[in-house]
């Protein structure tokens, strides 16, 4: 995704058929760029910073807008893991997914060479579903015309509710340089002719978004993360994280990014547990009042 790198704030604004973001001094953002009704549905009348992308609406072909609530940096060094809840209308989503956050930069991986990427968090939370980033009506992920691609990435809070876990007090600099690395064997690795875009050595149980995310973790200063799927990382990774805090070694906080609810997507489903300890353990941790 690439924008103009002049941002504006403003109230999201709808008058007279238009969408814009009203400035302070009456001055109106984006009225001649396209915003998407995903945004006016939850965020009209809110305060709002929006970036104009290069990308462009399919059915307009008006450049289009990606808008987020204005919030504070966050201060100092942090990771937040995030284990996102599983798409249903995706046969491989049935595990969900796993990401992590290292001062801002989100670190995403996939069977999907083009979703294995580091991104702010403005796009990996809020992105549009319009031009590429939408899902195909009623087929979700297609890219049959590579001239019009529905790559169906838009905001992940727009399509998912997103379990985090906020830890803070720790050195991140290893872990960011680990997940760079990855990107970058990602990357240069040679595709598979037969399956254009997909990750080669993509793998569930070797080489899959949560146990890219659980090996940097473990080089990183955390050996005893363990586990394959997305939500035993995540509930493992939170089991320890918690010893780590009793120590004083970090400083944890659990909470929930709820979904936005769109009609481009449906709502997200918790995906199951396997590993009888992770069972135990998300009970203890509940009764602890740890998950929310």
């Amino acid at each position: 995704m690439t924008g103009t790198g002049k941002q504006y704030t403003g109230t999201l604004t709808v008058e007279g058929g238009r969408a814009f973001l009203l400035g302070e001094k009456g001055e109106e953002h984006f009225s001649e760029a396209e915003i998407w009704n995903g945004y006016i549905k939850h965020w009209a009348g809110r305060r709002l910073r929006g970036t104009l992308l290069q990308e462009r609406g399919y059915e307009t072909g008006r450049r289009i807008v990606l808008l987020q609530p204005c919030t504070e940096p966050e201060p100092g060094p942090f990771v937040e893991l995030y284990y996102n809840e599983r798409l249903p209308v995706y046969f491989y989503s049935y595990l969900g997914h796993l990401a992590i956050n290292v001062n801002g930069g989100i670190f995403n991986f996939s069977h999907l060479l083009n979703e294995c990427e580091v991104m702010s968090e403005g796009e990996y939370f809020y992105r549009p579903a319009l031009g590429k980033f939408a899902p195909k009506p009623g087929c979700g992920y297609n890219v049959d015309d590579p001239d019009r691609p529905y790559l169906d990435k838009f905001g992940r809070q727009f399509m998912r509710t997103i379990h985090v876990a906020r830890i803070t007090g720790i050195e991140t600099e290893r872990l960011s340089g680990l997940l760079h690395h990855e990107l970058d064997v990602i990357h240069n690795t040679p595709e598979d002719p037969c399956k254009p875009g997909v990750y080669r050595d993509f793998g569930i149980l070797t080489r899959s978004c949560s146990t890219i995310i659980r090996d940097s973790l473990k080089e990183g200063g955390f050996p005893e993360v363990k586990g394959v799927f997305p939500r035993e990382i995540f509930i493992n990774a939170l089991w320890n994280f918690r010893k780590y805090e009793r120590t004083g070694r970090l400083q944890l906080c659990v909470f929930h990014r709820p979904q936005l609810r769109v009609e481009e997507a449906p709502c997200s489903v918790t995906s199951p547990l396997f590993n009888p300890l992770n069972i135990l353990r998300a009970q203890r941790l509940k009764r602890e009042g740890i998950i929310i």
